[in-house]
């Protein structure tokens, strides 16, 4: 899917809500969780619930892993079932991967390549400490996108992200050292960044470095983040924005009712962002 496309998208859900799909099975209602397949099961109900309404599904692969051969099963199981509806959604890998670059272009392939992997997703989160020639195979697939991690909204983002240090470009931030530099390498077609709605006061600094690439906001609801800040600071003339939720969405109820409650949920958070979108002139 082109940056257009993902616009266009945008507009016709009025929308730019992603579902983070990390189905932790001891949060599952008791119906589902006596299912041969839970994972898929509770998936398959909270995609058919949000799917008018999200633009992106992100599962979280730990959360697949951890459980082995089933764990896979199940995440293949879910990957198909969202093949029926590739032109409506954005579908992201959220890996976390980077290594040296013969690695990289194996983990390329896993998400990018369906004739090697079987899995065809749209984009992969990358961490980007270990340079440019760990995130390149990445940006060597045609139309497939990377997400570099920038400045996260976890407590920890601090211990390295937020430090100073010289830099080419003068005493900066390390995750804007991370901005500059990777701009080098890729561009507001194939290269997006992970912010933390968390961090929305400094989406102003992102938004600087990096005024046309997409953002990956997670941090929405469970973590505490403000769309409405998020949007302030971070929306551009194509919206700009993926905003997550996961747990907030996925869980909002623990009983048989969870899928409606889960599309309640994301309903609420679609209305705000139509809103938003009206307000920036987009819509």
């Amino acid at each position: 899917m082109t940056r257009k496309e993902l616009f266009q998208l945008i507009l016709r859900k009025k929308s730019f809500l992603c579902v983070g799909l990390d189905p932790d099975i001891t949060k599952f209602p008791a119906h589902i969780r006596q299912a041969d397949d839970a994972i898929f099961e509770f998936n398959k109900a909270i995609i058919d619930a949000t799917r008018d309404l999200a633009i992106a599904y992100k599962p979280n692969l730990a959360f697949y892993e951890s459980l082995g051969i089933k764990g896979i099963q199940s995440l293949i199981k879910t990957m198909d079932y969202l093949e029926g509806f590739r032109s409506e959604l954005f579908l992201i890998a959220d890996a976390k991967r980077g290594d040296i670059g013969n690695t990289s272009t194996q983990y390329a392939k896993t998400y990018f390549e369906k004739s090697s992997s079987g899995f065809d997703f749209d984009a992969v989160t990358v961490a980007p400490y270990m340079g440019k020639d760990s995130v390149a195979p990445f940006l060597d697939f045609i139309n497939k996108w990377v997400i570099l991690l920038a400045l996260t909204s976890n407590a920890g983002a601090a211990d390295f992200q937020s430090q100073r240090i010289e830099a080419p470009e003068g005493t900066v931030k390390l995750f804007e050292h991370v901005l500059q530099t990777s701009r080098q390498w890729g561009n507001a077609e194939n290269m997006m960044y992970v912010v933390g709605a968390t961090q929305a006061s400094m989406l102003q600094d992102v938004r600087r470095i990096v005024p046309d690439n997409f953002l990956l906001i997670p941090g929405v609801g469970a973590q505490g983040g403000n769309l409405e800040d998020a949007a302030r600071y971070g929306m551009n003339n194509h919206c700009g924005l993926i905003v997550n939720a996961s747990r907030s969405i996925l869980y909002a109820s623990a009983d048989i009712d969870f899928a409606e409650k889960a599309r309640a949920e994301a309903f609420t958070l679609q209305k705000e962002m139509e809103s938003l979108l009206k307000n920036f002139g987009l819509l």
